[in-house]
């Protein structure tokens, strides 16, 4: 059975009510036969990403930056879930693509960013890292500001579905 990882840091109402949207979408029942893990991104392993046959990430923006806990997530795990670095130390492109659909054979991605002000930043980071491992975007970013309105909440669970539906 096809394993989807979401691995989150939920601090706040607002990511815990997109986390537990995405969740729920994820969990649609016309989606049988998809094996849904969520993980607290301090608590998430390489172990439970190499398990996983996709990966559905979700931060709150801090300072324009992803949480320091998903950050501890990629730190911890990087090397292990097939992360590349170039000679100077940097990450070092694999060739996953941002785009949705690119990177056939390499692990499906989606991520939800919530920021007060601004989550440019945070996705510029996640991305940066995600970047340098085997893993492809399979959906759009979701970034919401301010509020988690029923829109939002609409948004992620598409998110969770969207992921979900790719591994079926």
């Amino acid at each position: 059975m096809p394993r989807l990882l979401v691995v989150h840091h939920s601090p706040t109402a607002s990511v815990t009510a997109l986390t537990d949207a995405v969740l729920a979408g994820a969990a649609d029942p016309e989606l049988a036969g998809v094996e849904v893990v969520a993980r607290p991104a301090l608590e998430a392993s390489a172990d439970d990403v190499l398990a996983a046959d996709g990966v559905l990430l979700g931060t709150s923006a801090n300072f324009g930056y992803m949480s320091g806990a998903l950050k501890h997530f990629f730190d911890s795990t990087f090397l292990d879930i097939g992360g590349s670095l170039s000679p100077e130390g940097s990450g070092a492109g694999s060739g996953a693509g941002s785009g949705a659909g690119s990177g056939a054979g390499r692990t499906p991605y989606g991520l939800y960013v919530h920021g007060r002000y601004d989550t440019e930043g945070a996705v510029r980071s996640v991305q940066s890292i995600v970047g340098a491992l085997p893993w492809a975007q399979a959906a759009p970013v979701l970034a919401v500001l301010g509020d988690v309105d029923d829109a939002a909440r609409a948004a992620a669970y598409e998110l969770g579905a969207t992921l979900a539906a790719l591994l079926t």
